[in-house]
């Protein structure tokens, strides 16, 4: 099987309107954030520390993304490889997969993030602490961050939203390599790959850049591997009453 990106006729409904709304949430972030109305602080999911933590933030910021190219790119692999496994599976259960992949990854990115603010709590004083859940926020808003470089670092973990459809995308990649793993994918247009051992590769990056845990890295790597972990086991629960596509 040879894929190559189609055109953009013809779209299965989830999938389209999953583009759709995506686009929505970034155009409302750029036009609400010149009347000073943050989407990010709203929409955007934060710790559970975070004073500006609330329950629906486990499902908006699957919606909110970054930058532009946050958005294109999570936007190109959502119709690439979604709309084939909407074909496939019909738009309830690719809806269901997108959703429980999503949460899946914001559940092992919370679980990984919520380790290291515990250990960096551990090392510092109560009173440290408060000051950064206080005050912590207004203090990053400004452009700022604390001297201490284990408060510094809590306060960015606490304070600094999670955003993106990239979780529920990368579980979207891990079901094409898997219901299609001999399929031709181009990198770059050129370079033919198949779709199992893209996925693999892609995989074994992440999981390596998660544990590298570089400072100057803002992507969340392990929530990109809860999208892929979340979406495997879904699959092999599926695949135990239904058929398998290749």
């Amino acid at each position: 099987m040879d894929y190559r990106p189609g055109n953009f006729k013809h779209l299965p409904e989830v999938v389209k309107n999953l583009l759709i709304i995506n686009g929505l949430f970034f155009l409302a972030t750029i036009t609400l954030d010149g009347m000073g109305f943050d989407m990010y602080q709203f929409f955007g999911l934060h710790q559970f520390q975070s004073n500006d933590f609330k329950p629906h933030q486990l499902v908006t910021h699957l919606f909110m993304h970054g930058s532009f190219t946050h958005l294109f790119f999570n936007m190109f692999a959502l119709w690439m490889f979604g709309k084939v496994l909407e074909n496939v599976w019909g738009g309830k259960r690719f809806l269901v997969y997108y959703m429980i992949t999503g949460l899946g990854a914001a559940s092992l990115h919370l679980g990984v993030s919520q380790y290291e603010i515990l250990s960096l709590q551990a090392q510092i004083s109560s009173n440290d602490l408060n000051t950064i859940l206080n005050e912590g926020s207004n203090i990053l808003a400004s452009g700022q961050n604390y001297t201490n470089p284990i408060m510094g670092k809590l306060n960015l973990l606490i304070h600094t939203p999670t955003v993106g459809a990239s979780g529920a995308v990368f579980g979207v990649l891990l079901a094409f390599g898997m219901l299609f793993p001999n399929a031709l994918l181009y990198i770059y247009l050129a370079i033919p790959i198949k779709a199992k051992y893209f996925v693999i590769l892609y995989g074994l990056l992440e999981l390596y850049a998660g544990i590298s845990n570089n400072p100057a890295d803002n992507v969340a790597h392990f929530a990109h591997l809860g999208g892929m972990i979340f979406g495997f086991f879904l699959i092999k629960y599926w695949r135990k009453n239904s058929n398998t596509f290749y």
